[in-house]
């Protein structure tokens, strides 16, 4: 019978087929005919992308107008406050640092020009990693700096939707989804080699058309939202029913499940086992949580990306993608290590997280609800752990401290500058920065991190034979100190600036100092007279740290030398190794 009734819909044409399908959706929230109709039109076992099918879904779409009269319509009532526009590697964008609440802001060169930045302090760059224009979000940048088109004022007088305008859109949005989680899961299950690239590429029409219809502005923007992220529609149309013995559902749940256990969680610490984005099973409650799955386990491919920023204008999403990001984002570093082409998958993952991470109030969410600042620390030393080898300062034999491998693919490669970026970007933030420093396990975790870069790259001068091959780790070395360690230090002691934060500044030098002596230990330096002076590592982040924690203090917030030195025996310890720098320079 339902297939019957798909074929007398198909017989009327499309544009005949679309006005009864209209009839029948303002009228039911559970449109029989539709439904049958889309059964046939998205049967999983035709291919995605035929032209024909989504001519099809464009005309029902439009519910009995042209595709491009509907498209007209619908922009009309496109009440959205931001811009929104999406942007890739390239382009070239606007940052004002004057009208700018977060570092990362961007705006594309339409609204800045029709913007107000006289006088201002920007810049015109090209992008490196893509991004999103920021016009119009209070959230980081001043109202004033926005342009006559967005903003909380931009929708004043708009008029609402007519009610049954999207009612065609509301009822085949899921389906729609659904169709496209169901082709992803298909191709991770063929094992071809660039299997992946090829899956995305067979859906690009498919992925093209979700695209034009986010275009068309607020109003089907929030039907695709509701689609994405609600739990009850997800559960629906994903759930084996009992009695369903329906061979290509159970089929997929199969490759779904064999495809979560693909992509490994790093061992987090047991204290930490029960946070929700630290699970060792993922479990997903939403289409966007999946669609957030695939994206990661396809290396971040360029087309679903900008697809999930496009809609980034709804609030409630924007919170909703956050949340998904962050739940796999333990995932997103295991992926870092291993990928093809780190460069491009690190571009990649910043295109996504610079968007999420730029708002406070989201990120400090994102920190108190799924410890976001604990999954990026042990993200960060989960990577550095696997490419650890035995320090060789002073001697061997007795060195048991453990340093980052600079030659190894993981450092000369940066795969580790999106986690960076990351953290520096939430830590710009200050009330992220004082939870940051507030939680001393926290502390004790980033200063083990930093741990791994303390004495690496040792430098051993050669007198007997000339060398002929000078190695190439220095640059890996230095980078990843200034952008792994440097870098988020500037960034949290920017917040300290005043006698209020003092005791933050206190906590940090307690857990560096602790971290310098374990260090010590570890490296068996217990004297103070070095034996062997054709050595060096310029690279002692944890003396960083303190000295830069203790000027602050002394210069900014009230605190004498004497309340932040250690005892004369620790004081001698921890100048020797930065006097050697000093004296291998001469």
């Amino acid at each position: 019978m339902a297939s019957l009734s798909a074929h007398v819909l198909m017989k009327k044409g499309k544009r005949g087929a679309a006005a009864c399908v209209k009839a029948e959706c303002a009228k039911t929230a559970s449109p029989i005919h539709l439904n049958a109709l889309l059964d046939k039109l998205l049967n999983p076992e035709k291919a995605i992308d035929e032209w024909e099918t989504i001519d099809w879904f464009k005309w029902l779409m439009a519910g009995g107008s042209t595709p491009d009269e509907f498209a007209n319509t619908v922009r009309r009532y496109d009440n959205a406050t931001t811009c929104g526009l999406v942007w890739t590697a390239n382009f070239i964008a606007y940052r004002c640092r004057t009208c700018g609440i977060s570092p990362c802001i961007s705006l594309c060169a339409k609204c800045f020009q029709q913007g107000n930045h006289d006088g201002h302090d920007f810049n015109m760059f090209r992008s490196q990693a893509g991004g999103v224009c920021d016009c119009g979000d209070t959230s980081v940048m001043k109202e004033s700096g926005f342009c006559n088109q967005h903003g909380p004022q931009a929708n004043v007088n708009k008029p609402s939707a007519p009610s049954d305008l999207m009612c065609v859109a509301e009822a085949m949005m899921p389906r729609l989804i659904l169709r496209l989680i169901q082709h992803l899961r298909e191709v991770s299950h063929s094992g071809a080699p660039d299997a992946y690239m090829f899956g995305i590429q067979d859906s690009d029409q498919f992925i093209s058309m979700l695209h034009n219809f986010s275009e068309m502005g607020a109003a089907m923007r929030k039907v695709m939202t509701v689609a994405l992220t609600d739990p009850q529609i997800y559960k629906d149309l994903t759930e084996i029913k009992p009695g369903d013995d329906s061979k290509y559902n159970l089929q997929s749940k199969k490759i779904y499940e064999d495809a979560l256990k693909s992509l490994p969680n790093p061992e987090p610490p047991d204290e930490y086992k029960d946070c929700p984005s630290l699970q060792e099973q993922l479990v997903h409650r939403t289409f966007i949580e999946e669609l957030v799955f695939w994206t990661v386990k396809y290396e971040f491919p360029q087309k679903l990306v900008c697809f999930l920023l496009n809609l980034l204008s709804d609030p409630d999403y924007k919170e909703a993608l956050t949340r998904a990001f962050v739940l796999h984002y333990s995932r997103i570093s295991v992926m870092l290590e291993k990928g093809k082409d780190p460069d491009t998958l690190s571009n990649r993952v910043v295109h996504v997280s610079v968007q999420l991470f730029s708002n406070e109030g989201l990120a400090s969410r994102m920190a108190d609800s799924l410890n976001l600042l604990h999954v990026m620390v042990i993200s960060l030393k989960y990577m550095m752990s696997k490419i650890l080898i035995q320090n060789t300062l002073h001697d061997a034999g007795k060195n048991f401290h453990f340093v980052a491998d600079c030659s190894r693919p993981v450092m000369k490669e940066h795969s580790y500058w999106p986690l960076v970026s990351d953290l520096n970007n939430v830590l710009s933030h200050k009330s992220v920065a004082v939870k940051f420093m507030s939680d001393n396990n926290l502390l004790e975790m980033w200063f083990a991190f930093m741990s791994m870069f303390q004495g690496m790259n040792v430098n051993q001068r050669e007198l007997k034979q000339h060398v002929e091959f000078e190695p190439h780790t220095y640059y890996a070395a230095f980078s990843a100190e200034l952008e792994a360690c440097a870098y988020p230090m500037w960034t949290l002691v920017a917040h300290l600036t005043n006698p209020s934060t003092v005791h933050l500044t206190q906590g940090v030098l307690i857990a560096c100092l602790s971290a310098i002596q374990d260090w010590l230990d570890a490296i068996n330096f217990t004297d103070a007279n070095m034996s062997d002076s054709l050595q060096v590592s310029f690279h002692l982040p944890l003396h960083r740290y303190f000295s830069v924690f203790m000027c602050q203090a002394i210069k900014h917030q009230g605190l004498a030398l004497r309340d932040v030195l250690p005892g004369p025996e620790m004081l001698h310890l921890m100048m020797m190794h930065p006097l050697r720098v000093q004296v291998s320079l001469l």
